[in-house]
């Protein structure tokens, strides 16, 4: 049985491969997105647009928005990005984390050891709704007639965050600490809350889970043991709306395995309307598999997109999969031992690409160049 489901696995991803500008087409607009490790800019999001990316994923880092207790909300480092994402039809899906130094002696600490931090939170969630959300300030103050009084670039057409994802891989200590799904359902149901009070059409997704992580108990748990230890807190399902998946793996057929179990675990507790997004994923093209296992030279590269994406397309009505984004966009050197190779252009200004953006472009129906 096992060697049948793998030959059948293995034939529906040629046939993807084969039908891919075709299936594309009737993909929802924003199945194909990227997780940028640099700051946005008008050429990249041309870039994106042109090559039939749909959607950004961003964080909105809480530490950066509110640096100090009493100085209000800096959206300086959020606006920007989306201001660009929306001038050229990009929808942004951004994630909250990360708990600023007058709460916290660490921003991986989750906000909910005490009053203050609970209620601070809060009403960060909020703001950021608020402002990007449907009707919000930024895109008041960044319509055409607004912007020049408001010294501002003009965004022509709003396009509202109407997703918005809770934390980043809550079962790794290098986000979250200590790694534990009662603490995480303690943020997660504030949060649902707050969102839904500003927006009632808003989804609330799940963190992106880091698929196998090589640490154990506080410092990390596998994907699905979180996701099915968070799915036993009592009501949590009245809390998300969609599970997220960070599947790196050594090969694709790892990639496969985590997805595969990761919708079943939303299956055995009876949760039919929860959603998978995969949030991150991606392989490096250094060739240096020792050192990291997604690294895969720069031909592996492109061969394990190939076939991840032929894969994920042809089984995402049967994984209910809305989206699988691609970290990252640019390579950049000198960041962590798997962000320098794992960009589908080379790192700098000029866009230099590598064979796996002409692999994606091919699966996504886009063009190379804007």
């Amino acid at each position: 049985m096992l060697r049948l489901a793998k030959n059948t696995a293995l034939t529906l991803a040629l046939v993807a491969a084969l039908l891919a500008p075709s299936a594309a087409q009737a993909l929802p607009r924003t199945f194909f997105g990227i997780a940028p490790q640099t700051s946005l800019t008008d050429t990249d999001a041309s870039y994106m647009k042109a090559g039939g990316i749909g959607s950004v994923r961003v964080p909105i880092s809480w530490a950066l928005v509110q640096p100090t207790a009493k100085g209000g909300y800096d959206w300086s480092s959020v606006d920007p990005v989306v201001a660009v994402a929306a001038r050229h039809g990009l929808t942004v899906l951004p994630y909250l984390s990360a708990t600023p130094r007058w709460l916290a002696a660490k921003s991986t600490t989750l906000p909910i050891d005490s009053a203050r931090a609970r209620s601070a939170w809060v009403a960060f969630v909020k703001a950021a709704v608020e402002r990007y959300g449907p009707g919000g300030a930024f895109w008041t103050e960044h319509e055409p007639s607004n912007a020049a009084i408001n010294y501002v670039p003009a965004v022509p057409r709003p396009m509202p965050i109407r997703t918005w994802q809770v934390w980043n891989e809550a079962n790794f200590f290098y986000f979250a600490y200590p790694v534990s799904p009662s603490r995480y359902a303690r943020l997660l149901k504030p949060t649902y809350t707050a969102i839904k009070s500003v927006d009632p059409g808003a989804d609330v997704l799940l963190s992106g889970l880091f698929g196998n992580p090589d640490q154990s108990g506080k410092r990390g748990m596998d994907a699905t043991k979180f996701l099915a230890a968070l799915y036993r807190v009592p009501g949590i399902k009245r809390y998300f709306d969609s599970v997220a998946l960070h599947p790196y793996a050594f090969h694709v057929e790892d990639l496969e395995e985590l997805t595969e179990e990761m919708r079943s675990v939303i299956v055995e507790n009876h949760d039919p309307s929860a959603s998978l997004y995969i949030t991150e994923m991606g392989w490096g093209s250094q060739n240096d598999p020792r050192v990291v296992a997604f690294e895969q030279g720069i031909q592996g590269q492109a061969r394990e997109l190939r076939k991840a994406y032929s894969f994920l397309i042809a089984n995402r009505y049967r994984l209910d999969l809305k989206a699988a984004y691609w970290y990252s966009w640019k390579d950049v050197p000198n960041y962590c031992n798997f962000c320098d190779s794992v960009g589908l252009f080379r790192a700098g200004a000029a866009f230099k690409p590598k064979p796996a953006w002409r692999a994606f472009v091919s699966l996504s129906g886009g063009r190379a160049r804007p």
